[in-house]
This record gives structure tokens, C-alpha cells and sequence, in this order.
């Protein structure tokens, strides 16, 4: 007997306590239960029969509570193959407490959500302990720098293990070779081989057996069987010569086979390892960025050298010639040119003087900085980065889930071929069958790779977001990597996205000018995020502001204010007209000759009257013309959406090569376009960057931000462009492409390598044409097949995108 808490939010009242009492009593398994709502939880007794937690937690979410949960990842160590990572994935989903489990087998992480009370860290390390594996639960600021050491030094292991198989089994090869007919030869095979199996391939044994105990098979089931059973038949042979030639079979040894193969193992997956450290390259680069020790400004004036953990906001720090900035922060003092290649992707140096922002990671080159610390740890530009790149390096693209559904049962078939060859071979060839049979089992599980399966997919994502995260594009999971491969209509915001979003003031007409007004004015404006009212703040930035009693923002339409009991309305004309404001006609006069020049207008009124019409104007970015061009060579037709008035966007239209565009568009109206594409069965993106697209932006099946945009923006996304360069979008499409057409050709490989290779070595050319495979090919031929999948995918990281 158990006693399980369930954590939950949601009981409000005795009804919910009633619907989950009424839940609990159905379920097999729970001899007592108590649902307790002021302390928001379940208290359950578990009795011999075992509960089907999984079925229990996703009923109890149905019913519409929240179970409190944790989510972490955790790095995994001592993996050989993708069918490790399904076997710890399955462990850990059976486990009581834990609500979703799953591994990147290229990036070694495990992303687990588990319930707190029920489950812990020891628990989950036990629990992958108990089939061969291990979890590094490590945490602070020196975590990553261990982790690298115990991968460097398992990678150094590799490498010694695997020059040492060599170097043993090259005198095995030789005699199997050219001194059979000597009086101890397989003695001496005998005495070299088992070392290679026994020593330095003991870990495939150890954790085939850990997995079998639990009902697991993996990569290392098929090397320890394959290796095992030839060791183990040239053992008999040598003990026991005379049982075998009694009964008819001539005694045949496989030492030269077993230990080759383990050598070949060995010598593949710390090659594999080794190409499997550089797909990871650019977030490496990321990490180093960071900078361990930072000189501080102190009370007396002078600088003292601090650690970064020791920074907080609002501190003074100085960057000298050549020094990364520590955190992010606004420069107060001197003049340099800043590098911000690694984080934007662009590579002329940027100019820093008083009131700019820097951010953490970019090289100050020649001048001194001081900064004031705006945003630190985990909060820095540089931080969020690495987490986003890490993130989408550990998601799944959805081509894995058929991948990893082949990889589940890949080696139990291998298997169950291996045996079947053996009892054909057995049935087939009364006389050579158990010696061809033999041979062929071991072959076919040597030859056999799931590694090139699992490292298909998952090795490509990783070059390719950290190569957009190289150029300045940050990708933020696999599905919308894979996705923006199939965009076919690409939908643009104007202003910010297709213009620089930042217009200024052009001419202004007042109807009834008064100080007291411009400061009203003034005043709204300054509360307002919108592009057009941020130009008129900054035409009146001179003005004296004055306390509002009311401020409203009118999404698409404007703002609504009031002050001294008159109410005042900026923004659209839809917003004065919609209000009834009396001198509107008479206004329009001004607005006309101000949209003739093709300029967006700001309305001012109170609650009577028109008072004042601000013409603004922005300018096109110079990346946005051969942006869409770039777009239109990627067969993507294109869209423009827009508030402004439609003189305005078709102006803009027709200078970058936009032949569709919407305009005077609310926020829902961008979204319902959305939808309308997207149900004529295309797969639509969205590049925008205000709080006003962030909806459609949601809606879209692949959401680009540009980075100058707005928070809410940028967290609506799928991918974000750190330089907000127009160009960066078809670059991003087009490394969609290559890394989609990487994972296929990865794929394909590893498919055919094993549609092809399993048969010939189970021994289907035998009858035909009298081949059959050599284990030591096979183990060859298996170690290749994962390093060459691996390298492949390396290949992106040195493709002109």
C-alpha cells in the first residue's frame, strides 16, 4: 500500500470536489481517497493493483484541472543509440507522477514534466540508472562547464577504447588470416579477443542485461548478442573440438569477427560522438559569449572586479577595448563601436555613445564604455538566445514522430530476423546450415542500426537552428523549422515590417491651436506604443505633459482620453467619425492634400471638434524590395496588410513589388484574412511586429517577428529576426529548405542502408551468387552509416544560404 498527493488548481467549490470524487471512485486500484479543496489537492491510497496513473491524470485534466507540475530539462549520459533514448522515454512514461517524458537523442537532453510531490530528481535519476543510463542533475553557473568536462572525457575514453579494440584485434586478423594452420592459433585469438569483449566491450553487456530486466532492448542487445554468441561459439569450438566434428559440424571459431566488430563499434561512435559535439558549434559560441567577471563602478569612484552572478540591475560597469559587455545595459558615458555580428547576424559594427542600449556577449572594440546594468542573468538578450536555440534544438520536428514509432520496434524485428535467418539457414542446409545460420544471425545483428534512424532528423535540426542563430534568425522549435519549408503565401505588416517603423513628423495643421491642448496632446501620445503616435510624442517632445483623469487604448483605432472633464480622441479617421465629431468635413480638405503626398495622418479632436491633423511620414526599408523578390524565386506569393489608408499602401505596395495588399485593416480583420487563406488549404506565414499583429501573427501557421517589434509580438512568434532585416526572411525559408532536405536525404539513407544490408547479411545472395557478408564488414558498414548520417547534416553549417 501507497500513498500518492496529487497537487491541483481549479477546486473552487463542493460540486468540483463531488465530479472528482466521482472520478476516483470508478478508477481500479485506489482503496481510499480524500479530494481536500482548501489545500487544492488528492490524497490517495494505492492498493495491490496497480493504478493506471497516465489514465487517471489525463481524465482529471479533462474535467478541467490544472495538475501542478514541474518541467525540466536534464542531460542524459552513457546513450549508444536512438533505441536507448525510446527505452528511458518508456520507463520514465510508466513511472507514477510523471506526465511526459522524451529525449533528444542528438542532444542528449531529456525534457520531463512530472508531479512534484510524487516525483523528484533522485527518483528520475534512479529510475534511468536502473537500465544503464545516468542523468546529470548538476545545476548553477558551473553546470555547463562540467557537463562539457564529462563529455570531453567520455569522448577521450571513447578514443582510447576504441585504438585499443584496434590495436588488439589487428594480430586477431592476421592469424585468423594467414596462420590458421598454426598449433595454438586459436588460443592465441582466444587470449587477444577477450579483452576487446570482456573489457572494453563490457558496457554493451552490462546494459543489455540492465535492459532486459526490464523488458528493454536496444542497440546494445544487438552488439552483446552478436558479439556474444560468436565469442561464445569459438570458445566451444576451442574446448571442446571433438563434441563438434562428432556430431557432423565442422568447428569453426569467430574470434577475428567478435572482436573486430566490437573495434569497429567503438571506433564509430567516438567518431559519431566527436561529429556530434561540432552540430552543436554555434550554441557553444552563444555560451562563451558570456562573460565570468566584469569590472564594476564603486561607492568611491574607482572599479572593482566582480563575478557576473554578483551583478544587479542599476549597477555602473565599464567596458574596455576588446572586452565582451557583461549584461544588458544603457551606455552613460563614452563613445566605441560596438560587434553585434554573433547576436544579430550582421556584420558592420554598430556606434555606442550616451543613451543606446548594449547587450551582453556584443565586442567592444576600441573605446571605453561605461553602462548602467539594465537587464541581467537570465534576463539578457544573450540568455534568451541560447534558451530559444536550445529549445528548438531539443523539440521534435513532426517527421520525428513517424521515426521514432519505426525506431520503437526496429530492433525487436532485427532480432526476430536474426533468428529466423538462423532457423532457414538451419532448415535449408542440412550440412553447413548451423554454421551459415550462425553467421548469418550474427551479421544481421551487427549490421543493423537504429543510430542512423534516430541521429536522421534530430542532427539536422541542430546544425540548422544554430546556424540561423549564426545569421541573426532565432527559430524557436523543430515543427516551425520544418513548416517554413512549406510557406505558400507569405503575409506582411507595413508599417515596421515592410518600413522602418519609425515615422516622423512631416506637417502639422492645427484648427485651434492652444499650449493647453499640445500638452494634452502630449500627454496621450506619450502613453501610447503605437509607431505613428510615437512620431507625434517625439514632435512634441519639448511640450510640458499634464495629468490625464482617463486613458483608453481603442485597439485599430486609436486612443481615447480625458482630462478636466472633456473627453479627447487620437488616432484613425474611423475614430473621429465613429464619434460624431461635428467639423470633420471640413477637415477633410487638409487630410486629402496630406494623403495625395502619401502620408499616414493622426487625427486630434476633443469631444465637438477637430483640433489638429499631423501628416507622418516612413520610409521603406532598403532590404524589403529584393526581399520580395527573393520570395517570389521561392514560389511564395505575397500579401500586404495594413491600418493605413489605401493610397498609402498601394504607394508602398508598388515600390517593393507587393502585388496584393489590404488596407484600413482593424486587428480582427487581420486575422479573419488569415483564416481566409489558410482555408483555401494554404499554409500561411506572417511577418509583422506591433502589439496589433501579435493576434494574426497567433493565427498563422508560421509567425515571424521582426526584432525591433514588441514583446508581445516577438513572444506570438515561431521565428524572430534579431536584425529586423526584410532579407532574413526568404534566408530563413530558404535554411528550412536545406534542412529539410537534409533530414530527407538522412532518411533515405538510413533506410536503405538497413532495407538493403539486413538481407544481404542475412545471406540472400548466398544461393544466388555465393556472397556472404563478413561480420567485420557488417561492423564496418554499421559504424559508417551513423558517423556519414551525422556528417551529412554538417554539411549544412558550410551551404551559402
Amino acid at each position: 500500500m501507497s500513498e500518492i498527493i496529487i497537487p491541483l488548481q481549479g477546486i473552487q467549490k463542493i460540486q468540483d470536489v463531488q465530479l472528482i470524487e466521482s472520478l476516483l471512485l470508478k478508477t481500479k486500484g485506489i482503496l481510499s481517497y480524500r479530494v481536500e479543496q482548501n489545500n487544492q489537492r488528492i490524497f490517495l491510497e494505492q492498493g495491490k493493483e496497480v493504478i493506471n496513473f497516465s489514465a487517471l491524470l489525463s481524465s482529471i485534466q479533462k474535467l478541467g484541472y490544472k495538475i501542478i507540475s514541474v518541467t525540466k530539462e536534464i542531460p542524459v549520459l552513457q546513450m549508444s543509440c536512438a533505441s536507448c533514448a525510446l527505452s528511458i522515454e518508456s520507463l520514465l512514461s510508466s513511472q507514477v507522477g510523471i506526465l511526459n517524458a522524451h529525449i533528444n537523442y542528438a542532444t542528449a537532453k531529456l525534457s520531463v514534466e512530472y508531479i512534484p510531490g510524487i516525483f523528484d530528481t533522485r527518483k528520475l535519476k534512479a529510475a534511468v540508472q536502473s537500465i544503464g543510463y545516468d542523468l546529470f542533475l548538476e545545476e548553477g553557473v558551473k553546470a555547463q562547464e562540467n557537463l562539457e568536462e564529462i563529455l570531453r572525457k567520455d569522448i577521450q575514453t571513447l578514443k582510447f577504447k576504441a585504438i585499443s579494440a584496434i590495436v588488439l584485434s589487428i594480430p586477431i586478423v592476421i592469424i585468423g588470416m594467414f596462420f590458421m594452420d598454426l598449433r595454438f592459433s586459436n588460443l592465441f585469438m582466444w587470449i587477444l579477443s577477450t579483452p576487446v569483449i570482456l573489457w572494453l566491450g563490457r558496457d554493451y553487456f552490462i546494459n543489455a542485461f540492465k535492459q532486459a530486466k526490464h523488458f528493454s532492448v536496444s542497440m546494445d542487445t544487438l552488439v552483446a548478442m552478436s558479439s556474444g554468441v560468436a565469442y561464445l561459439t569459438s570458445v566451444f569450438s576451442v574446448l571442446f573440438p571433438k563434441i563438434i566434428s562428432e556430431s557432423g559440424i565442422h568447428a569453426t571459431v569467430y574470434f577475428e569477427a567478435a572482436s573486430v566488430v566490437i573495434a569497429f563499434l567503438l571506433l564509430g561512435k567516438w567518431l559519431e560522438e566527436k561529429a556530434k559535439s561540432k552540430t552543436n558549434l554555434a550554441i557553444k559560441k552563444l555560451i562563451g559569449l558570456q562573460v565570468q567577471t566584469v569590472s564594476k563602478e564603486s561607492t568611491e569612484g574607482g572599479f572593482e572586479l566582480i563575478s557576473i552572478e554578483q551583478v544587479k540591475e542599476g549597477d555602473i560597469l565599464i567596458a574596455k577595448p576588446g572586452e565582451n559587455i557583461a549584461v544588458d545595459g544603457e551606455v552613460v558615458f563614452g563613445e566605441s563601436y560596438v560587434d553585434e555580428s554573433l547576436l544579430s547576424g550582421e556584420p558592420v559594427s554598430v556606434l555606442k555613445k550616451p543613451g543606446i542600449k548594449v547587450y551582453a556577449g556584443t565586442l567592444n572594440q576600441k573605446g571605453h564604455l561605461k553602462y548602467i546594468a539594465k537587464q541581467v542573468g537570465q534576463e539578457t538578450l544573450l540568455s534568451q538566445i541560447i534558451h530559444l536555440v536550445q529549445q528548438a534544438q531539443g523539440s521534435k520536428a513532426p517527421v520525428q514522430k513517424l521515426v521514432d514509432k519505426i525506431a520503437r520496434v526496429f530492433v525487436p524485428i532485427v532480432i526476430g530476423i536474426a533468428f529466423l535467418a538462423l532457423l532457414l539457414w538451419i532448415f535449408l542446409d542440412p550440412i553447413q546450415g548451423i554454421q551459415k545460420g550462425l553467421l548469418a544471425f550474427v551479421t544481421v545483428l551487427i549490421i543493423a542500426c537504429p543510430c542512423a534512424l534516430g541521429l536522421a532528423t534530430p542532427t539536422a535540426i541542430m546544425v540548422g537552428t544554430g546556424k540561423a542563430a549564426e545569421l541573426g534568425i532565432l527559430i524557436k522549435n523543430a515543427e516551425s523549422l520544418e513548416l517554413a519549408n512549406k510557406i505558400q503565401v507569405l503575409v506582411f505588416d507595413k508599417t515596421g515590417t515592410i518600413t522602418q517603423g519609425k515615422p516622423i513628423v512631416t506637417e502639422v495643421h492645427w484648427f485651434k491651436k492652444e499650449p493647453f491642448l499640445e500638452s494634452i496632446l502630449a500627454s496621450i501620445v506619450q502613453l501610447s506604443e503605437h509607431p505613428l503616435s510615437n512620431s507625434v510624442a517625439v514632435y512634441l517632445k519639448e511640450t510640458k505633459h499634464i495629468a490625464l483623469d482617463h486613458f483608453e487604448n481603442l485597439s485599430g483605432f486609436g486612443i481615447k482620453a480625458s482630462s478636466k472633464e472633456e473627453q479627447y480622441f487620437v488616432g484613425s479617421a474611423s475614430l473621429i467619425r465613429n464619434n460624431s465629431i461635428h467639423n470633420i468635413e471640413s477637415a477633410n480638405h487638409i487630410a486629402n492634400r496630406f494623403t495625395n503626398e502619401l502620408k499616414s495622418l493622426v487625427w486630434f479632436s476633443n469631444s465637438t471638434e477637430v483640433l489638429a491633423l499631423f501628416a507622418i511620414e516612413d520610409q521603406i526599408k532598403p532590404s524589403s524590395k529584393e526581399a520580395i523578390e527573393q520570395l517570389k524565386v521561392l514560389g511564395i506569393s505575397t500579401w500586404m496588410l495594413t491600418g493605413d489608408h489605401e493610397k498609402i499602401a498601394e504607394h508602398v505596395s508598388q515600390k517593393v513589388g507587393i502585388q496584393n495588399f489590404k488596407s484600413g485593416l482593424s486587428p480582427q480583420e487581420k486575422i479573419d484574412f488569415v483564416k481566409s487563406l489558410q482555408a483555401q488549404f494554404k499554409i500561411v506565414g506572417m511577418v509583422g511586429d506591433g502589439i496589433n499583429d501579435s493576434a494574426a501573427l497567433a493565427q498563422s501557421d508560421v509567425s515571424i517577428a521582426m526584432g525591433s517589434g514588441s514583446d508581445i509580438a516577438k513572444e506570438s512568434s515561431n521565428m524572430i529576426i534579431l536584425a529586423s532585416d526584410l532579407l532574413k526572411v526568404p534566408q530563413a525559408i530558404r535554411l528550412s529548405k536545406e534542412t529539410l532536405r537534409t533530414i530527407k536525404q538522412n532518411l533515405f539513407w538510413a533506410f536503405i542502408y538497413n532495407v538493403i544490408g539486413i538481407p544481404i547479411a542475412a545471406g540472400i545472395l548466398d544461393p544466388l551468387i555465393g556472397y556472404t557478408m563478413n561480420p567485420m564488414l557488417a561492423g564496418a558498414a554499421m559504424a559508417l552509416s551513423s558517423v556519414s548520417v551525422v556528417s551529412n547534416s554538417l554539411r549544412l553549417k558550410f551551404q551559402q544560404i
